[in-house]
C-alpha cells in the first residue's frame, strides 16, 4: 500500500512539474505581451516599452526567466499581476471561494441526483424512469453550458423575475451577516442548476452502464445460484464493484470544473477564476495565468491521488 501510494505521489508531482513547463512555453511564445496593454495600442514609446520590459524581465532570454519563475514558485511565490500589480497568490484565492463554492456544491447534488437515478435506472432497466431519465441523459449532454445558462436567465430572471441574473451578491443592497448569505444563496441558484444538469447526465451514465455490466458478471451468476438474496448481492457486490467508475469521474469531474467553469462564470457574471482566466488570456497577464495553471494542476493532482486512495480501499487488488 505505502509503495503504491508513493508511486502515485510520484507520478502527480511529476506531472504538475511537466504541466508547469509547458504551460509557462506556450503562454510565453503565444503572440501579444501585457505591455502592449499597459501601453495601450495607440502608444508606442519605445523608452518606455524598454523600461517595462526590463522591470518584468521580459527582457531576458526564456530560458532565464524559466529559471526565474521555478525558483518563486519553489519559495512560494507565484509573482505579481502585470496588469493589477498585485500579489497573483491573493487574486487567486479571492477568485477561488466563488469558484469553490460553485463547483463544490453542483458536483455533489449532481453526484448525489445522477449516481441515484442511474442506480434505480439499471434496476429497472426498460422501465418508464428509465427511458426518461436516459432521454435527460442524452438531450443536457449535448447541451452547451452558457447557452444553458442563457435560457435559465431568460425564464427564471427576465420571465419570472424569481432569481437575479447575474452577479454573486446585489451591490445596490449592501447587507451582512445572514443577509448576505441569502443574497448569496439566491444570485448562485441559476449558475449552481446549470452545472448540476450539465454533470447530471455524465453520473447517470457511467452508473447504469456499470452497474449492468457488473450484474452479468460470472460471480454474481454464480451467488445467485447459490440462493443468496438479491438484494444483498446488489447491495454488497455489485453496487461496490459498479461505483469504482463514479469514483473516476468525480476526480475527472473536479479537476475539470475548477478551470472549466469559465463559460459559466462569465454568463452569470460569477467572480470567480474562470473569468480571471479569460481577462488575463486577454490581457496576457503572464503570472496570473501561469499562477492558476499551476493551481489548477495541483488541485487534479491531488484530487486524483484521493480517488487512487478511496479504490484502494474499495478494491484491494488495485495496490498490487
Amino acid at each position: 500500500m505505502r509503495r503504491y501510494l508513493v508511486k502515485r505521489l510520484f507520478a502527480g508531482l511529476l506531472t504538475v512539474f511537466i504541466i508547469l513547463t509547458v504551460n509557462f512555453i506556450i503562454i510565453k511564445i503565444a503572440p501579444g505581451n501585457p505591455i502592449k496593454t499597459l501601453m495601450g495600442k495607440e502608444h508606442d514609446n519605445p523608452e518606455l516599452r524598454s523600461a517595462l520590459e526590463e522591470k518584468y524581465g521580459l527582457d531576458e532570454p526564456l530560458s532565464v526567466q524559466y529559471l526565474v519563475y521555478l525558483k518563486l514558485v519553489f519559495s512560494g511565490d507565484l509573482g505579481t499581476s502585470i496588469i493589477y500589480n498585485r500579489p497573483v497568490s491573493n487574486m487567486i484565492s479571492e477568485g477561488l471561494k466563488p469558484t469553490l463554492l460553485l463547483v463544490l456544491g453542483s458536483t455533489f447534488f449532481s453526484l448525489l441526483i445522477g449516481t441515484g437515478s442511474g442506480v434505480i435506472a439499471a434496476r429497472r432497466e426498460g422501465s418508464l424512469f428509465d427511458m426518461i431519465f436516459s432521454g435527460f441523459a442524452y438531450l443536457f449532454n449535448a447541451i452547451p453550458s452558457f447557452w444553458l445558462g442563457l435560457m435559465l436567465i431568460i425564464l427564471f430572471a427576465v420571465k419570472l423575475k424569481w432569481l437575479p441574473a447575474y452577479g454573486m451578491t446585489d451591490v445596490r443592497i449592501p447587507v451582512a451577516g445572514f443577509g448576505y448569505l441569502m443574497q448569496v444563496v439566491r444570485h448562485m441558484i441559476l449558475p449552481m442548476v446549470t452545472l448540476i444538469l450539465i454533470q447530471i447526465p455524465n453520473y447517470f451514465r457511467v452508473t447504469k452502464s456499470s452497474i449492468l455490466q457488473v450484474k452479468d458478471e460470472d460471480y454474481i451468476m454464480t451467488l445467485r445460484a447459490t440462493g443468496m438474496d438479491e438484494r444483498m448481492i446488489f447491495n454488497k457486490y455489485i453496487l461496490k464493484n459498479a461505483l469504482l467508475p463514479v469514483i473516476t469521474l468525480i476526480g475527472i469531474s473536479m479537476a475539470y470544473m475548477i478551470t472549466g467553469v469559465a463559460l459559466t462564470e462569465i454568463v452569470f457574471a460569477w467572480p470567480g477564476t474562470g473569468r480571471m482566466i479569460v481577462n488575463a488570456v486577454s490581457q496576457r497577464d503572464y503570472p496570473v495565468l501561469m499562477g492558476i495553471y499551476l493551481f489548477a494542476s495541483i488541485v487534479t493532482a491531488f484530487v486524483m491521488l484521493a480517488m487512487d486512495i478511496i479504490y484502494c480501499v474499495l478494491d484491494p487488488r488495485i495496490r498490487y
